[in-house]
C-alpha cells in the first residue's frame, strides 16, 4: 500500500469490550444484518441554522441537555447490529469527560466498540469516529486519512477468505480534492474484498461517489437517496451506506430523528450464505478494557 502523509500511523487493534454485555456470537445465522450510520454532532441538538451560533459554545463546554440527547441516541442505536458514528467525543471537558462511544455502547448493549481519535485537543475536545458492533470483527484497523490531520477511517473484517466482509467507517473531508485522495486511499484498502460496506458522513452526493470518484470501478450501490442534512429541513444527501452488489438490501430508511444536525441512515441487508453462521465467540474469553 502506498504511503500517505499523516500525523499518526496505521494501527491494528482489538475492539474494546463492553464488560456489561457478556453474550456475543459470530455473524447472524439468520443472515440479516441491520446497519446504521449517524453523525451525532457530539450530542448537540441543532434544530435551526441559528443554533450553530447560539449553541456553538456547546462544542467547547459541557451542557446538561447533552446527557438526555445521548439517551435518545442510545435508544435509537439499540435496534441495530453494526453502527458507524461520526463527530463523537472521546472524553473531554465538553462531554463531561464521558467517552461517548463507550457510553453509547453501554446504552445500546453492544458487546464491542471502538473509538478512533482523529483530533486530540487534550481536555478541550477529543474529536473521534466510533464503531459499535454485536459481532466480534476478526480484524480492526485504524487508518488516518490523507490531507490535513483530523480525518480517519476504521476498517473491520468479518469472516475469512474469499467470503470475508469488509466494513469501513469514515468521515470524509469537505473539500473535493482532499476527499478524492481519501477515497483513493479507501479504494486501495478494500479492493481485494468481494463483500464491501462503506458507512459514514461522506460530505458529497452518491452520484459523485459512484460515478466520479476513485470508487467508480467497484460497482457499489447507494440504496439510500433521501436527504440527510440539515436534519430540520433535509436538502443534501451526504450520509451514506454504500454496498457491494452481492449484499441484498431488505430495507432502507432515513430516520426522522432530528437529534443531531444530520439524520441517521439505516439499511437492513441479507448476507450471502458464506458469511452467516460464523463460529460463536464469547466475551468471557476476552479482556475487558482498552486494546493492547
Amino acid at each position: 500500500m502506498r504511503r500517505w502523509s499523516s500525523g499518526r500511523s496505521i494501527g491494528l487493534h482489538q475492539p474494546q469490550v463492553n464488560g456489561r454485555c457478556l453474550d456475543s456470537a459470530g455473524l447472524p445465522c439468520s443472515g440479516l444484518l441491520r446497519l446504521l450510520s449517524f453523525n451525532i454532532q457530539v450530542g448537540i441538538s441543532t434544530e435551526r441554522y441559528r443554533h450553530y451560533l447560539t449553541r456553538g459554545w456547546q462544542h467547547l463546554l459541557p451542557h446538561p441537555g447533552r446527557a438526555g440527547n445521548l439517551q435518545k441516541i442510545g435508544a435509537l442505536l439499540a435496534d441495530y447490529d453494526l453502527v458507524a458514528l461520526q463527530e463523537v467525543d472521546g472524553g473531554s471537558l465538553r462531554s463531561g469527560f464521558v467517552n461517548q462511544v463507550e457510553h453509547l455502547a453501554e446504552l445500546g448493549a453492544f458487546p464491542y466498540w471502538y473509538q478512533q481519535l482523529n483530533r486530540n485537543l487534550g481536555r478541550l475536545a477529543q474529536h473521534s469516529n466510533g464503531m459499535l458492533s454485536r459481532w466480534q470483527p476478526q480484524q480492526l484497523e485504524d487508518h488516518p486519512l490523507p490531507g490535513p490531520p483530523g480525518r480517519g477511517a476504521i476498517l473491520l473484517r468479518f469472516g475469512e477468505g474469499a467470503e470475508a466482509l469488509v466494513v469501513v467507517v469514515m468521515h470524509l473531508a469537505l473539500g473535493a480534492r482532499t476527499r478524492t485522495r481519501q477515497l483513493a486511499y479507501i479504494r486501495e484498502l478494500i479492493g481485494g474484498y468481494r463483500h464491501q460496506i462503506l458507512m459514514g458522513d461522506m460530505n458529497t452526493h452518491a452520484a459523485d461517489l459512484l460515478q466520479h470518484s476513485p470508487l467508480r470501478d467497484l460497482g457499489l450501490l447507494a440504496p439510500q437517496i433521501e436527504a440527510t442534512f440539515p436534519s430540520w429541513r433535509p436538502q443534501r444527501c451526504i450520509d451514506h451506506i454504500l454496498l457491494s452488489p452481492g449484499l441484498a438490501v431488505e430495507r432502507v430508511a432515513v430516520l426522522s430523528q432530528p437529534i443531531s444536525d444530520h439524520l441517521p441512515v439505516a439499511i437492513d441487508i441479507r448476507l450471502p450464505a458464506g458469511l452467516t453462521g460464523a463460529p460463536p465467540t464469547t466475551l468471557k474469553t476476552l479482556t475487558t478494557g482498552s486494546p493492547p
